[in-house]
């Protein structure tokens, strides 16, 4: 059984560790992004105490909805959606604070076992955020589009730069090419546990998602342009950066129907 802890480990038995799929993905490797280069990508908050906290990313794909990852909204807390945000810690004045007035997570996701897939959601915003200069919508790929192995891609996210280190304060992109499906899911990379529905990318043992990252984007480059093609999902408990364990990525191309229609009806 495969339980998901917000914050903790995943608790796993009967297998081996290298199966153990870890949700609490982070950034490890990689840099400042230059200040709203990425301007689709939104910080996902919770209230606690009187304060808003950094739980997940997220991505903005009309002026009033975010997909973001299901496993990051199992929990019934109050979020609220940032978009225009560059540093955590500080006000840029390019930031959008919107509450979240409906969460949407896939009809099949199962809390139980985030290797079944189908770790994404949709949040419907209190009000449509205002597209400039620092807030865009991200682009989605169409129905079914499969990426070739090593397809350049970046993951971007405020989470941890190191197994069980700190939150990013800054925006933090790392550069992830895809693994193609029949890499990854061979049994010296993630086996089974990995489904076609999902992507993989990196694996080099330097530079990862990590905690933090969850439901945050992969950023593709595809005809040259940025595609948003995956929403973070898991990593190893072994680590964030374990070598030939690349993060895992619910495969965006496998839900735009699911996405179009949970939009119409709502």
């Amino acid at each position: 059984m495969l339980q998901i802890l917000i914050f903790a480990a995943l608790v796993f038995c009967g297998r081996g560790l290298e199966d153990f799929p870890d949700t609490n993905t982070r950034v490890v490797g990689g840099n400042n992004a230059q200040k709203n280069s990425w301007p689709s990508q939104i910080s996902l908050q919770y209230s606690s105490w009187g304060s808003w906290n950094h739980i997940c990313g997220g991505t903005l794909i009309t002026p009033q909805w975010v997909v973001t990852a299901a496993h990051c909204v199992d929990s019934k807390l109050n979020f609220r959606v940032v978009v225009g945000d560059h540093n955590l810690s500080q006000n840029d004045g390019t930031e959008q604070y919107v509450s979240v007035s409906k969460i949407i997570q896939h009809e099949k996701w199962d809390t139980n076992n985030v290797a079944k897939g189908y770790d994404i959601a949709l949040l419907l915003l209190s009000h449509s955020v205002t597209l400039n200069n620092y807030v865009q919508l991200g682009t989605l790929p169409p129905s079914g589009q499969i990426l070739p192995n090593n397809n350049a891609c970046y993951i971007t996210g405020w989470g941890r730069t190191k197994t069980n280190g700190q939150l990013a304060e800054t925006l933090q992109q790392a550069y992830l090419p895809v693994v193609d499906y029949a890499t990854c899911s061979s049994s010296s990379y993630w086996g089974s546990t990995v489904k076609n529905t999902m992507v993989c990318a990196g694996g080099d043992g330097v530079r990862s998602g990590c905690q933090g990252d969850s439901g945050g984007p992969l950023h593709c480059l595809v005809n040259g342009k940025y595609v948003v093609h995956g929403v973070t999902s898991f990593v190893s408990s072994l680590g964030c950066n374990v070598i030939r364990k690349p993060t895992v990525f619910t495969r965006i191309s496998n839900y735009i129907s699911w996405i179009n229609n949970v939009i119409a009806k709502n």
